[in-house]
């Protein structure tokens, strides 16, 4: 193992090296995370924060997000470059806490939908006068469903 940091010094000068929107890195204690490195990237104007100690849960969230994002998202698209990555991240997001369902949260979403629906006696039956809607996200690589008035 390396003890010195050497090439995630490098990897971060490469990465860093011209202007760059970002404040903080967040890594865990692991010995490739030298002292080093911290005060390398503290130079480069971007604030290192460390996982808690004995806190093997401290990531899991994050990495968790990150996975769903990579398989549901970025597998299954071509990226021209950085402005695109930002622009499908963004959309994916926005798809991610407005209209995938979160098994957490029952059938339910982060974000609930602000259009009202009339409460029917018949859960899985829509009111007269609604029809469901099918709003294609991220070119038709996923759809979100939501109830709406049928036009007159």
């Amino acid at each position: 193992m390396e003890l010195t940091g050497a090439r995630p010094i490098q990897q971060f000068r490469e990465f860093l090296a011209f202007d760059h929107p970002y404040r903080f890195v967040i890594h865990d204690r692991d010995g490739v995370f030298s002292p080093r490195l911290d005060s390398e990237l503290k130079s480069f104007g971007v604030r290192v924060l460390k996982t808690p100690v004995q806190a093997p849960k401290a990531n899991a969230f994050c990495k968790r997000l990150i996975g769903t994002i990579r398989r549901e998202c970025l597998d299954f698209l071509i990226l021209m470059n950085g402005r695109h990555l930002r622009m499908i991240i963004k959309a994916f997001v926005c798809h991610y806490n407005r209209g995938r369902p979160h098994s957490s949260f029952g059938p339910g979403i982060p974000e609930p939908p602000q259009a009202e629906v009339p409460a029917m006696v018949y859960r899985h039956k829509l009111p007269a006068g609604y029809r469901v809607r099918s709003t294609p996200v991220l070119g038709g690589l996923h759809h979100e469903y939501s109830p709406g008035k049928e036009a007159a």
